[in-house]
């Protein structure tokens, strides 16, 4: 589904260069649960920004259906991350002024998707507090917004950076077995530099200085 041929994403730091990836190569499997796992700095969402396509490699080729995603123009690239792809982040981003079932269909165009949200909010125990504003839910609430705005649609992949972070364990637990639980045949690509939230990958990819040292 996704494959990455040897990327490097370098940036420029006082004349010298600096890998944030270097050299990687690696598969994401339909309907497979990658953890991307790594202490800060390693690499790992700079790896999940490269595999989604939010960031162009400086060597190599990130290839999406076996589509080279640096030969896309923008626009499409942001078409497709819109309709094939899922996003979870460490914060949760919500706008303050609309609410929970509001911010889960932002940006969707398609009316229909509002019972799907409704749906999704009510799988994730949330349907209670659909017309709820983001400062009058928990952190944990809060992020469970975030997971039914990330499978709206059923993307073929979720990415999820650090989407446990900023909860407790017990909370960081559920929201990834809900994004594991709820994902519906797409595949689920997490980066974390948490052991304890992979317990459920398929697979784990460890990252150290930017490259792989175990896969």
């Amino acid at each position: 589904m996704i494959s990455a041929e040897s990327v490097s994403l370098i940036y420029r730091d006082h004349g010298r260069e600096v890998f944030a990836c270097k050299e990687i190569s690696l598969e994401v499997r339909e309907n497979e649960f990658l953890g991307i796992l790594g202490p800060s700095g390693s690499g790992k969402s700079s790896l999940l920004y490269l595999l989604s396509g939010l960031k162009l490699p400086s060597n190599g080729q990130i290839y999406f259906d076996g589509k080279d995603l640096s030969q896309i123009p923008e626009e499409d690239r942001s078409r497709l991350r819109l309709k094939e792809f899922g996003f979870v982040f460490q914060q949760s981003y919500l706008l303050g002024y609309l609410t929970a079932l509001e911010n889960i269909l932002l940006g969707v165009p398609d009316s229909e998707r509002n019972l799907e949200a409704v749906e999704l909010l009510d799988r994730l125990g949330l349907k209670e507090k659909a017309s709820r504003l983001p400062h009058e839910l928990s952190g944990g609430e809060r992020q469970r917004v975030c997971v039914a705005r990330a499978l709206l649609g059923k993307p073929k992949v979720v990415f999820a950076d650090e989407p446990t972070a900023a909860l407790d364990h017990k909370n960081g637990e559920a929201v990834v077995k809900l994004l594991n639980q709820h994902r519906a045949g797409g595949a689920l690509v997490m980066v974390t530099h948490d052991p304890s939230m992979l317990e459920e990958a398929d697979r784990i990819i460890r990252l150290a200085d930017g490259e792989v040292v175990s896969a």
